[in-house]
């Protein structure tokens, strides 16, 4: 095996957990789910990201109960027959060289919805004629995700203690599975962040009001997660730095929160933005020009300040960006989404960018003998043609 120089392509030890590489398949929701079960697509996407090069595949958002998924297209681990399905999905990304991750999720007050391409909406009666009516939601306050969706119900305490038992229990489910990475989705208004966030948590007991309380919740879940996941595995918690509106989240308050997360056992913060409210967060978003990196920031002040390992998101597409940003000690990790759904082979080619024809040696076997060969035969034929010129 080649000496890559190059940061992207070195590895990175996380507790008991190597990765090969820098780069990971961010969480990103396909809504293909049957019931909550993992199929064949999945496991062909998953399969295709883990054999294109990158370090750790995370699977998607999976709802820790059937009330916590985002669509009825949700993958979700409230029920032991759903770890089948992922624990083969798991093996196959591991078999591949990568390590398989998993995140762990609940949609709030953003629950009951659309797929997207079906127009990310509240359910209504087309879906109800096609047995795919609405549910119940819950968050911290009766405050609804935007004037188009249906007020959520405020959650009792004994009901938030049956949801953080229901964390826990996808947790062992997820260890189950096999996965070496959990990962908290804390972010993007959903369940966790709704807590955190003065938009959506109105509430006047302990777990609500000052900053201390309000992070009393994702904490509780936190702990409740962390407890059931092996001391020897990695656990990731992704955050919005900053909700990007008035009155809000700050990258102050996640700060302190990061800081608490790092003492109850968590290894890297996976720094994301905005989301709260669906409506305004389409103007004012984050608060920043959505340009290639435009999130790293965030990550970068995480790991300055508490010296934490971080994740970066946020446009980042091209191979030299993502190794500046490890050179220059912004981020540990560099998370993609939607640049490996258009080109799932990306850290294939990244790495040739980067470390030239040694790259090959991250290429799936089958590939990289005759690739080799082809380089090869590129090179011998370029310089026949210059020597012709000359």
């Amino acid at each position: 095996m080649a000496q890559f120089r190059s940061h992207l392509f070195s590895p990175l030890n996380i507790r008991n957990v190597r990765l090969p590489n820098r780069i990971v398949v961010s969480p990103m929701c396909l809504y293909s789910a049957i019931n909550g079960f993992a199929n064949d697509w999945h496991f062909v996407h998953y399969g295709k990201l883990a054999s294109g090069g990158a370090g750790l595949v995370m699977v998607e958002a999976t709802a820790v109960e059937p009330e916590g998924r985002i669509t009825h297209g949700c993958t979700g681990l409230w029920c032991d027959n759903q770890i089948e399905p992922l624990r083969r999905i798991a093996s196959f990304i591991r078999s591949e060289g990568a390590i398989p991750g998993i995140q762990l999720a609940h949609a709030g007050r953003k629950a009951s919805s659309q797929r997207p391409w079906e127009g990310g909406e509240a359910l209504g009666d087309e879906e109800v004629a096609r047995d795919e009516g609405p549910w119940r939601m819950v968050a911290p306050s009766a405050i609804a995700a935007n004037p188009k969706r249906a007020v959520p119900d405020a959650l009792e305490e004994d009901e938030m203690h049956r949801i953080v038992h229901a964390w826990g229990e996808a947790t062992r489910r997820a260890r189950a599975c096999g996965f070496d990475v959990m990962e908290i989705h804390g972010a993007h208004g959903y369940l966790v962040h709704s807590f955190l966030s003065g938009v959506s948590n109105r509430r006047v007991d302990a777990y609500g009001g000052s900053l201390e309380n309000r992070m009393r919740y994702p904490l509780e879940i936190a702990q409740a997660v962390r407890r059931e996941w092996p001391d020897d595995r990695a656990a990731f918690f992704r955050v919005s730095a900053i909700d990007g509106l008035p009155d809000s989240w700050t990258m102050a308050d996640t700060l302190i929160f990061s800081q608490k997360l790092r003492d109850v056992g968590y290894d890297v913060i996976d720094c994301s933005s905005g989301g709260i409210d669906t409506e305004r967060s389409r103007s004012v978003a984050t608060s920043l020009t959505r340009r290639p990196g435009f999130q790293v920031p965030f990550a970068e002040e995480v790991r300055q300040q508490l010296s934490m390992m971080t994740a970066a998101v946020g446009l980042i597409v091209n191979p030299k960006h993502a190794e500046s940003i490890l050179q220059e000690k912004r981020a540990d990790l560099i998370c993609l989404g939607r640049e490996l759904l258009f080109n799932p082979q990306w850290p294939l080619h990244a790495v040739l960018e980067l470390e030239g024809e040694n790259g090959y040696d991250i290429w799936p076997p089958q590939y990289e003998w005759g690739l080799r060969k082809r380089a090869q035969w590129a090179a011998a034929y370029r310089q026949t043609e210059t020597q012709a010129a000359e």
